[in-house]
């Protein structure tokens, strides 16, 4: 995700990012500006067309259809911004959740019981590490460390990993109950957490996997280029060949607010936008391990 200032105007007017919708769709600005130009030249050199012409209403199509086309655009990215602002509720859950079972297990483990809490400061920010890759389909799983846990074995990556995680977790706590390490209560106290990780999880499976349907993006996609490709018919008569740049900018304006919401409608990719899942993971083991220690 891209760190800014957002009281930074001259940057914003001035400096263009490998991610500015400009670069994106400047073929399709490119391709707009040529047709318009060859629709106002034909217009004026060929069908000789006058100011009386009918062509010129057609303008008035275009008014009528700029409020349908503002609100599906406004509907379309404040859906997008909920999704991605969702997945991020729910990556500030996980990291507060992994606090909480860090500072219940330094309450519960005694000082001296090394053993254990390394457990925990490798398998709690795995989760997350684990999480992230699962949710950007990463096929290999991240490494542990040089000196990984005896008792964290590898994962078979043909499964649920983050599944796998919770259940060595889970499977560590009922054994530190069995041996009377943490009694009945001290398991119901450390439930809400291990329960909340897979919760978690599973929410952002729903966002990752359940994407804007179909119908609905197309349409919108095949909207704006209609009414963008029939707006030098209008504007040819009366602008000339001003129609050109005023084409091209209502284009840009219009498709980028669709570029915009395309990339952040999934959160849990790699592009710019996306949300920084690597820096929380690493905060997560920070804070683990300094609780832990």
């Amino acid at each position: 995700m891209i760190s800014y200032n957002p009281k930074d105007w001259v940057r914003f007017l001035f400096s263009f990012h490998k991610t500015e919708t400009i670069r994106q769709l400047f073929p399709l600005l490119i391709f707009i500006s040529i047709y318009s130009w060859g629709i106002v030249y034909l217009e004026a050199n060929y069908l000789k067309l006058s100011e009386s012409s009918h062509a010129k209403n057609i303008t008035i199509m275009h008014s009528l259809l700029g409020f349908a086309i503002s609100m599906l655009l406004v509907f379309r990215t404040n859906t997008a911004y909920d999704r991605w602002w969702e997945g991020r509720k729910l990556w500030g859950s996980l990291v507060n959740n992994s606090r909480n079972l860090a500072v219940k297990l330094n309450s519960i483990l005694p000082n001296d019981d090394d053993k254990n809490r390394a457990f925990f400061k490798k398998i709690i920010p795995l989760f997350a590490n684990e999480l992230r890759a699962h949710l950007q389909n990463e096929k290999t799983r991240l490494a542990l460390d040089s000196s990984p846990h005896p008792e964290i074995v590898g994962f078979d990556t043909s499964k649920h990993i983050p599944n796998q995680v919770v259940m060595l977790m889970m499977n560590k706590i009922n054994l530190l109950h069995r041996d009377k390490q943490i009694n009945d209560f001290q398991l119901l106290f450390l439930n809400n957490e291990l329960q909340s990780f897979l919760d978690i999880c599973g929410a952002c499976e729903r966002i990752k996997n359940t994407p804007i349907p179909y119908s609905y993006s197309a349409f919108i996609k095949k909207f704006i280029f209609i009414y963008v490709i029939t707006l030098p018919l209008g504007f040819a008569l009366s602008l000339g060949y001003i129609t050109i740049p005023v084409v091209v900018f209502i284009f840009y304006v219009l498709a980028s607010l669709e570029v915009i919401a395309e990339e952040i409608e999934d959160p849990f990719g790699k592009d710019d936008n996306d949300l920084p899942m690597q820096r929380i993971a690493e905060n997560i083991g920070k804070n683990v391990n300094d609780i832990l220690n």
